[in-house]
Order: structure tokens, then C-alpha cells, then sequence
């Protein structure tokens, strides 16, 4: 039983809503669901229905929600311990364990069958497979036992590409699993970065994370190849999948290169806290602007302007 002198009890109703929504860790959230909509948008080759899209983005809502209030209940003992976490709602003891797993399994419910009835059973059993996969694999199996617990467990949040094909498609295709890889590869780069700022909290509970067991000239090393191979797995999208277009292409090359800049910023200079932060936040721009890409590419009108574009400029050649 962990200890607190913080009170249990809410004042308002709006103080309730906020903890339960605080378990569901919503600054998170909309990055797993920018690789869905990127998804779809392929998939669907730019023309996505409206409401498929807003049933697949609320189903994928909630179940992120559910796995990471699942999370929350499991780590509520580390959490405890490290300083940045000590005040969420389950260690602090705004909500207890048991209505917090109940939350999180009416939010699990919801999200299989609204996908099941309003998308299709393969996007809903896919949802469903990111939360066990981010409960039972990455936080029981991994996180404390593992240095590979990021990269592993980072399949979980890759998922809800798969989601958003699926809930177009009925079927998951070359492409979806690429996408999949994109953000697969994506994951270590992004939260050893964020492990090079806050080891310290790491080591203190015990979680072996890289730059607690190998170090920081390890970890950057590590984020340096990671990084190289989510750029290339990028371009497969262009080639040889042949999924996207000239827009997305200058995108990727784009951000790829801010990318591959900072991280080996990162990776000559291991223990500047400020490149690891650099590198971070840059992480979460890269996905969710090459997921816009992706959008931007597959829109008809797109396709319509550069083949405008390439009509005037055949005419001026000639």
C-alpha cells in the first residue's frame, strides 16, 4: 500500500473527470492516432469517408486510453518514486486501482465495438492487440526486465497504422505493415532520447533502460542507426511501393535530413541533455508532419495540381 498525504477525495465533479482523463495519458494519444489518419488516407487513396474516419480515430481513442490506464495501474508503485510522476492520479490517490481498471476495460469495450460495428472485426481485434501487446509485452514482460524494452515493445504503439489501413481496406497490405515498420523503427530514437534527459529517474526505480545499463555513448549510437533506418524505411514508401508521390517525397527527404542532422549532433556530443531534448521534440514533429504528408499526397486535389503543374510546364518546354 503506498503512502500519501494527498488527499483522496474531489472537490468537484470537473476534478474527477480530469483525473480519470489524466490516466489515460492524453498528450500521448494524438500521435498514435496522426499515424492512423496517414494510414487511411493511403489506404483509401485520399478520399476517406468522414465517418469511418471519426469512428477509427474515437475507437483508437479509446483503446490507447485503456492501455495506458492499464500502465498507469501497473507502474503506480515506480511512479510513486519518480518525481516527474509521483503526482498522477493513481500514486497521489486521487482514484484507486480497482476503478481505474474498470475504467480502463469500459473504455476496451467500447473501442471493440464501436470499430467492430461501424469499421470492420480485423481494425477492432487489431485495436484490442495493441492493448495487450502494451500491457502484457512491453509493462509486464519488458520494461523492468529489458534494455530491449523500448524497441520491442514499441510494435504497440506502430498498431494503430495497421488500425487505420484495416478499417479501410478490410485487409492489411504491404503498405500498411511498411507504415507499421515507419513508426516501429520510429520508437527507440524518440524515447532514448527522452531516456538520455530523465535517466536518472530510471535508475533510481530500477527500470533498465539503455542509458541506465549501457550508458549515454551507447544509447546515441543506437539512436544514430535507428534513426538512419526509419529515414530509408520512409522512402520505401515511394519507392519501390510505389504508395506516394512527388509532395510526400520532398516531406520525407525534408525531415529526414533535420533528422539525421540532430541525431548525430546527439551522437558527438552523448551527455548534452539539451541535444537529447533537441532531438525529442523534434521526433514528435517528424512523425506527425511525415504523417501529414502522407495525407497531403494522397488528396485528389494534389494529384490534380502537379498534373496541372506538369502540363503547363511540358507546354512552356515545348
Amino acid at each position: 500500500m503506498i503512502e500519501t498525504n494527498v488527499s483522496r477525495h474531489h472537490q468537484t465533479f470537473l476534478q474527477v473527470v480530469q483525473s480519470y482523463l489524466e490516466l489515460t495519458k492524453p498528450r500521448i494519444i494524438p500521435l498514435l492516432l496522426i499515424t492512423t489518419a496517414g494510414s487511411m488516407w493511403i489506404a483509401a487513396k485520399g478520399q476517406v469517408d468522414p465517418l469511418l474516419l471519426l469512428v477509427t480515430l474515437t475507437g483508437g481513442t479509446l483503446a490507447a486510453a485503456s492501455a495506458q490506464t492499464i500502465n498507469c495501474v501497473y507502474d503506480r508503485d515506480i511512479d510513486y518514486d519518480m518525481e516527474r510522476t509521483r503526482h498522477r492520479p493513481l500514486p497521489s490517490g486521487k482514484v484507486q486501482s480497482r476503478d481505474a481498471l474498470i475504467f480502463a476495460i469500459v473504455l476496451a469495450v467500447l473501442s471493440f465495438t464501436l470499430l467492430s460495428v461501424f469499421a470492420n472485426v480485423l481494425a477492432a481485434l487489431l485495436a484490442m492487440s495493441g492493448i495487450v501487446f502494451y500491457v502484457l509485452i512491453y509493462t509486464h514482460l519488458l520494461k523492468r526486465h529489458s534494455t530491449q524494452n523500448i524497441v520491442i515493445g514499441g510494435a504497440a504503439g506502430a498498431i494503430p497504422a495497421l488500425v487505420g489501413w484495416a478499417a479501410v481496406t478490410g485487409t492489411l497490405s504491404w503498405a500498411a505493415w511498411l507504415i507499421f515498420t515507419i513508426v516501429f523503427v520510429w520508437t527507440p530514437p524518440h524515447f532514448w532520447a527522452l531516456a538520455l534527459m530523465i535517466r536518472d529517474d530510471y535508475a533510481k526505480v530500477g527500470i533498465p533502460m539503455l542509458p541506465v545499463v549501457a550508458g549515454a555513448k551507447a544509447t546515441v549510437q543506437q539512436i544514430w542507426w535507428y534513426t538512419i533506418i526509419t529515414i530509408a524505411a520512409s522512402f520505401m514508401l515511394i519507392y519501390p511501393l510505389h504508395q506516394t508521390g512527388i509532395i510526400y517525397a520532398v516531406v520525407a527527404v525534408w525531415l529526414g535530413g533535420i533528422f539525421v542532422r540532430k541525431a548525430w549532433k546527439l551522437r558527438q556530443n552523448p551527455e548534452d541533455k539539451s541535444a537529447a531534448k533537441g532531438l525529442f521534440l523534434y521526433s514528435i514533429s517528424y512523425m506527425m508532419l511525415l504523417c501529414l504528408g502522407m495525407v497531403v499526397d494522397s488528396l485528389p486535389i494534389t494529384h490534380h495540381a502537379i498534373d496541372f503543374a506538369v502540363t503547363r510546364l511540358h507546354l512552356l518546354v515545348g
